[in-house]
C-alpha cells in the first residue's frame, strides 16, 4: 500500500518527513509532507487520500472536480480527495500536511459492513473535530519511536473511513455488550494467536460481527480498546515468560507477537513500569531465594 502514496508526482516535489513504510499497516497508509511555495498538480489515482494541513496558516488556492477555492489554511482544515479525481493547489508559503491514502478495497468492506454506500464524496477546506482527531492519532504513529501495534492504526484508519461515509447509523444494534460465550471465543482466539499479527476483520469474525460494530462492543465489554487488550496480553504473557528465565528478551519479544525488542521494552514500560531487565533480575533473585529455601 505504501508503495502507490502519490509522494513523487507532486510538483514541485515534497520532502517525506515520516512515512508508515515499515509498520505494517496494510490497505491505507499515512505520509508527513513538507512543500515548498508553488503550484502543484496531484493526478487521479486509485485510491482515495486525504489531506490534513498540520503546520502554521498557509494562503492557498486549490481547484478540484469543477470547483475553486481561496482559502487560508489552518491547522486541522482537510481536504478529502476521492480515487479518480486529480486536484491542483497553489500554496504562498511553505506548507505542511499529513496525507492518508486508503484503497478502494478498504473502503468498501468498511461500507458493506456498516450498510452504506462506500462514497468518499470531495471536500475542499474540510473542518470536523473526529477527523482532526484521528489523523493527529495516525500522524502520532509516524512521530513515535516504537509506534504501535498495527491493529491500533487499523483501528483509527476504520474509524475515520466510517466518519468519511456519513453513517449516521447505530452500530451498537441495540446490543450493548458482547454475550458471553462470544467475548469467551474471542478471547481465547487472541490468546492462541498472541505470536501473530491480528486484525480487526479476523476478531470481528470470531463475533460474527461487522469491524465498526465489534470495536463498540468489544471496549464496552472488557473495558478497553481491542488493540489495547492485545497488547496488554503480550505484556503479561511476556512478564511471565522473563521471569520464568529461559529464553532471551529478544525472543520473548517475538514469541509473544511483538515486532521486536524495543517495542516490548516500550510498553513494558508504559504498563508496568519496568524494563525487561528488572523483570529478568527480579526473576533471578526469586529463584535463587527459592533455592536457598530448599537447602
Amino acid at each position: 500500500m505504501n508503495a502507490i502514496t502519490p509522494v513523487a508526482l507532486l510538483e514541485p516535489a515534497p520532502i517525506t518527513l515520516r512515512s508508515s513504510d515499515g509498520l505494517g499497516w496494510d490497505g491505507f497508509a499515512a505520509t508527513l509532507l513538507s512543500i515548498r511555495p508553488g503550484t502543484y498538480r496531484v493526478p487521479a489515482m486509485a485510491h482515495h487520500r486525504i489531506s490534513v494541513h498540520v503546520g502554521p496558516p498557509v494562503r492557498a488556492n486549490c481547484a478540484c472536480d469543477g470547483r475553486r477555492t481561496s482559502r487560508i489554511q489552518a491547522h486541522g482544515d482537510a481536504d478529502v480527495i476521492p480515487a479518480g479525481l486529480p486536484g491542483m493547489w497553489t500554496d504562498d508559503a511553505d506548507c505542511r500536511f499529513l496525507r492518508i491514502a486508503i484503497t478502494d478495497t478498504f473502503v468498501r468492506g468498511i461500507g458493506e459492513q456498516i450498510g452504506v454506500r462506500a462514497d468518499i464524496t470531495p471536500r475542499l477546506q474540510w473542518r470536523d473535530t473526529r477527523v482532526q482527531h484521528l489523523a493527529a492519532a495516525l500522524g502520532a504513529e509516524l512521530e513515535a519511536e516504537d509506534a504501535s501495534d498495527a491493529l491500533y492504526a487499523e483501528s483509527l484508519c476504520t474509524a475515520l473511513v466510517v466518519r468519511l461515509l456519513n453513517s449516521s447509523r447505530d452500530v451498537s444494534n441495540n446490543a450493548r455488550t458482547l454475550a458471553p460465550r462470544v467475548a469467551a471465543r474471542v478471547i481465547d482466539y487472541i490468546e492462541a494467536h498472541l505470536h501473530q499479527r491480528l486484525t480487526l476483520a479476523e476478531l470481528a469474525a470470531q463475533a460474527g460481527l461487522s469491524v465498526p460494530h465489534f470495536n463498540v462492543l468489544f471496549r464496552a465489554t472488557l473495558g478497553v480498546p481491542v488493540h489495547r487488550y492485545v497488547v496488554q496480553r503480550r505484556v503479561e504473557r511476556a512478564k511471565s515468560m522473563l521471569l520464568e528465565g529461559r529464553c532471551s528478551a529478544s525472543q520473548i519479544a517475538l514469541d509473544v507477537g511483538f515486532a521486536h525488542q524495543s517495542h516490548m521494552t516500550q510498553w513494558m514500560q508504559r504498563l508496568l513500569g519496568v524494563a525487561p531487565r528488572e523483570v529478568i533480575r527480579a526473576g533471578k533473585a526469586a529463584a535463587a531465594l527459592a533455592g536457598m529455601r530448599r537447602r
